[in-house]
């Protein structure tokens, strides 16, 4: 950064961090992932490694180095790839080295600056999950104390979204919404699920979102992979999708049709639509994480479709399962440690639900909700009934 460039602020509480840090027992964090360095920076992603890790016969490992209580002895250690990344987008911290080529070398640069800074005895925070062994290895060897998992300090910093973050995560999910509608508009009888996500991954992209993932059914199949599988007439079609918006996801699914639906699909996808509404009727500030599963298994309880549908509500932002975490019994495993705590306005929940219909195939309906001070608010909230293919 040159002497005229001044250092810009932190865009995330540095206070709440000090406070998570001091309750986990953490002098130092070290961020790893490349989602926790983007939001510790303010947005920076290198470019360079945007999707991919791997570099020669290593890994890009970036790592943010956090002093509790100090951020002015805040450093970063990044790839000489990203070097000219660092220098468009001016980085807060007190010290950027752009010098690493890999894995250990990233981590013996961290190591030899926490030891300029009298640091080696503190008592550091990593994220586990997001560690080489080799740069594990190489972090033990040169500090004085074992490393401690810092994953649930980083998620409990991120859980509560700013008003640019919910304008990133609105921009999202609107923008999967549209791209799903415009690309069911234009599908025909007899395409392929394959040349479906092809055409939604070009759409996204074109409305500026990093096309994540599409997980589509067609027919009366339960199979959610992209393949040769041709969408007929009189057959639905699930497409749940993933897109992001500067590192921010919007992840929707929304129900298709070749034709027009007859009385019974109507009634699955309201049925399907009650669910949703009794669950995210709950969201707003200080509500207990835990009532959004009570209200919806309580209105799933008389409907018909009760046994095979399945309700989950989740966080998402930067990344799709994050905090606040509600239950164990999703699809992807973790602790519940905010079942029972009160949702803050800024979180944002993913809300789905699902139903296998053994005669009438995969039917479901997800939504992206914002939790406000005395409410909430339903991201895209359009296409929630049956959208139409072009069949005649």
């Amino acid at each position: 950064m040159s002497p005229s460039s001044p250092r810009p602020e932190p865009s995330f509480d540095t206070k709440k961090l000090d406070e998570l840090m001091e309750a986990a027992g953490l002098d130092v964090i070290l961020a790893t992932s490349k989602h926790n360095v983007q939001y510790l920076l303010g947005g920076h992603r290198a470019q360079f490694f945007s999707s991919m890790d791997a570099v020669g016969v290593s890994r890009y490992v970036p790592v943010v180095i956090y002093i509790k209580g100090n951020r002015d002895e805040s450093a970063y250690i990044g790839h000489r790839f990203e070097t000219a990344d660092t220098q468009v987008q001016p980085l807060w911290v007190a010290e950027v080295m752009t010098r690493s080529t890999g894995s250990v070398d990233a981590m013996t640069l961290a190591a030899d600056y926490l030891r300029r800074i009298g640091k080696e005895n503190a008592r550091a925070g990593i994220e586990k999950a997001f560690l080489p062994a080799d740069s594990f290895a190489e972090l033990r060897k040169n500090l004085k104390s074992e490393p401690i998992d810092a994953t649930t300090v980083l998620e409990r910093l991120r859980a509560v979204k700013t008003a640019e973050e919910l304008s990133l995560m609105r921009k999202a999910t609107e923008s999967v919404a549209a791209a799903i509608h415009a690309v069911v508009k234009a599908t025909e009888p007899g395409t392929t699920k394959r040349q479906v996500v092809d055409r939604l991954r070009f759409e996204e992209i074109s409305r500026g979102l990093n096309f994540e993932y599409c997980l589509i059914t067609a027919g009366t199949s339960f199979n959610r992979a992209p393949s040769d599988q041709r969408w007929e007439l009189g057959e639905v079609m699930s497409l749940d999708s993933g897109g992001n918006y500067h590192g921010y996801l919007g992840d929707i699914a929304r129900m298709a049709l070749l034709g027009e639906p007859d009385q019974e699909l109507k009634d699955i996808l309201a049925d399907i639509e009650s669910v949703q509404r009794a669950a995210i009727g709950k969201i707003k500030a200080g509500t207990v994480g835990k009532e959004l599963f009570v209200a919806a298994e309580a209105a799933l309880s008389k409907l018909p479709i009760r046994g095979f549908t399945d309700f989950m509500a989740h966080g998402v932002g930067l990344v799709t399962h994050e905090a606040p975490r509600l239950t164990t019994k999703g699809p992807v495993p973790y602790d519940d440690p905010d079942a029972l705590r009160p949702l803050e306005a800024g979180m944002v929940l993913s809300v789905e639900t699902t139903t296998r219909h053994p005669t009438r195939g995969f039917i479901k309906l997800e939504d992206t909700i914002a939790v406000l001070p005395g409410g909430h608010e339903v991201f895209a909230s359009d296409g929630r009934g049956w959208n139409e293919g072009k069949w005649h």
